[in-house]
């Protein structure tokens, strides 16, 4: 008798291949039987469910999360089974006693993790990558969780000041960075990530430490990954100087063999970038290289909110003045019409052109219940005109809506022609992977770790404005694909031996629901969450973690280390 069958589910193996109805058994925390199956000491009713291997999520930022929470939310609520962090060249390891804070700094600034929950949540039990990792192994989560090397911690823990104000390495700096990649990919690590986009910078101000590093010292890194056992160099690109970046990463792809990655994403400086970055992709793997484009399973979209990062209020000089003021007295002076129609009509603050950009491009603001792919006719910039009135005055009513608790949506990438359409090129495309979710991350911000819903909800089944993309190769994006490209080839498929990490979702139920902000993180630190309904279980290595859309308070799930061998059918 199995441990656990799952009958007669409309199982989508992860392959891409066709569904088919099936029963699934499982033992020992393995996929022991695919088709008509006996009997189990457990058995689920999947009749009317689709049935796919759990979500890989391979770009999210739990890496401080996970030493204070198991669930790993929102990724367990999305039916994630495995997730990769250590990406964008940020992290905690290693790290010397004194500059733990400074990490926290990075993060807190590159991230949007509020600085005093990490403070109070995580418990330093580590120095160098290796302990870390230990640390890690003696912690259990809903899901398995995996990490890659940091650039800004490595270089940071190497040259102190020197790496955080992206001085040139030396020599000896270059030497002794690369034995600390070595060490830790000998110790577990998935691989290597670094940042190079300015977009990234620590609540201090500078960028991350190696946004600016040296071909040299970059080289000695990557033959670190390729002498401790190889992985994966993943490297978070200024998206307006992809084209260039591919040429130095598709050598080192092609010349030590190791697979690489990157973000694509459309900018609206240049809408139709994303097209050459992709043909520089082609090309470099045309000749050789392994590079694969992250892109995102929708626009990556800022949640504008009195109480978020982002409002298109936040850099007027009366609201700046209350910045620090705490919610009861921002509402209060908020119930003032004076105070509003200040906030109207005076001049903001100049800090940068992004910043600029992100709270006046009112043509970009859409009402939150509107969707991920709204219309141009339902923007602010829209409303204003039809009504006669300035845009402000349209996102302070929608703001204003719900005792001050309403949203704005601003898709900030991926939407420069007002529809997804870029998106569903891209995610059509052989060199290309599904990533870019940030769960655990952009707090105050972005909601995006809900991404493996949406691929299902919104690419498979709901979308109205274009083409769709089949639920097959929606489930394989994010599946077998993402499990592969980080080396988990014993997962992501639904066959005989594979690990039995499994979703059963009622496809006709599942949706997303509305992001809301919640205080729930140590020291009572704000994040956006978006939960989802319509999974009928999750489970990992064989035990139900989640059931009708409910975690169970089963923790399976581990730190995983390195690369897994693909398993011997039991067919």
């Amino acid at each position: 008798m199995h441990d656990l069958v799952i009958r007669g589910g409309t199982v989508v193996d992860g392959t891409g291949a066709l569904r088919r109805t099936a029963d699934v058994a499982v033992d020992d925390g393995v996929i022991s039987a695919v088709g008509t199956v006996g009997a189990g000491h457990r058995e689920m009713d999947a009749d009317g469910l689709i049935v796919t291997p759990g979500f890989v999520d391979v770009h999210t930022h739990y890496d401080a999360q996970v030493t204070w929470d198991p669930t790993l939310s929102p990724s367990s609520g999305h039916g994630c089974t495995t997730v990769v962090m250590g990406n964008c060249g940020v992290g905690f390891a290693p790290v010397r006693e004194h500059q733990q804070s400074w990490l926290i700094g990075l993060m807190e600034g590159v991230e949007d993790i509020p600085g005093a929950a990490l403070s109070e949540g995580i418990q330093w039990e580590w120095e160098s990558f290796p302990e870390y990792l230990d640390a890690l192994e003696r912690k259990s989560c809903v899901m398995d969780f995996a990490t890659q090397i940091p650039h800004g911690a490595v270089r940071a823990y190497v040259m102190g000041e020197r790496g955080a104000d992206n001085q040139d390495a030396t020599a000896e700096d270059v030497a002794a960075m690369s034995s600390l990649v070595r060490e830790g990919i000998e110790a577990g690590a998935l691989g290597f990530s670094t940042s190079r986009t300015p977009l990234h910078k620590a609540i201090d101000g500078r960028f991350v430490p190696g946004t600016f590093a040296a071909q040299q010292e970059l080289w000695a890194i990557a033959q670190g990954v390729k002498a401790g056992g190889g992985g994966v160099f993943q490297v978070a690109c200024d998206h307006a100087t992809v084209p260039q970046d591919l040429d130095w990463i598709g050598q080192i792809s092609r010349e030590l063999d190791l697979p690489a990655m990157f973000n694509l994403s459309q900018i609206d400086q240049d809408p139709i970038h994303w097209t050459r970055g992709l043909q520089a992709l082609e090309a470099v793997n045309a000749a050789g290289a392994r590079v694969k484009a992250q892109v995102a399973g929708r626009a990556i979209g800022i949640v504008m909110a009195w109480r978020g990062t982002a409002h298109p209020f936040a850099l007027q000089p009366s609201w700046l003045a209350l910045q620090d003021a705490g919610w009861d007295a921002q509402w209060a002076a908020l119930q003032d019409p004076s105070f509003r129609e200040r906030l109207i009509t005076e001049e903001s603050i100049f800090v940068g052109e992004f910043e600029q950009f992100v709270t006046t491009a009112f043509h970009k603001m859409f009402p939150i219940g509107g969707g991920y792919e709204p219309e141009a006719q339902t923007s602010v910039a829209a409303h204003a005109q039809a009504r006669g009135i300035s845009p402000r005055q349209v996102a302070m009513d929608w703001l204003m809506e719900n005792q001050g608790e309403g949203m704005i949506y601003f898709p900030l990438f991926n939407y420069s022609d007002g529809s997804l359409d870029p998106l569903w090129s891209l995610h059509q495309h052989p060199h290309t992977l599904m990533g870019l979710s940030d769960a655990g991350a952009h707090c105050g911000a972005i909601c995006d770790g809900g991404m493996p819903t949406f691929m299902l909800t919104h690419w498979a089944r709901d979308r109205m404005r274009g083409e769709r993309l089949g639920l097959e190769w929606m489930v394989h994006r994010q599946t077998q694909q993402t499990a592969e490209a980080y080396g988990f080839f014993d997962r992501g498929i639904i066959a005989p031996g594979y690990r039995a990490d499994l979703n059963l979702i009622d496809l006709d139920r599942l949706s997303l629901q509305a992001p809301r902000l919640v205080w729930d993180l140590p020291a009572g630190g704000r994040r956006l969450l978006q939960s989802a309904t319509g999974y009928q279980a999750t489970i990992c290595g064989g035990q139900v973690t989640l059931e009708n859309d409910v975690l169970t308070g089963v923790h399976p799930g581990r730190l995983v280390r390195g690369s897994q061998k693909r398993p011997v059918s039991l067919a």
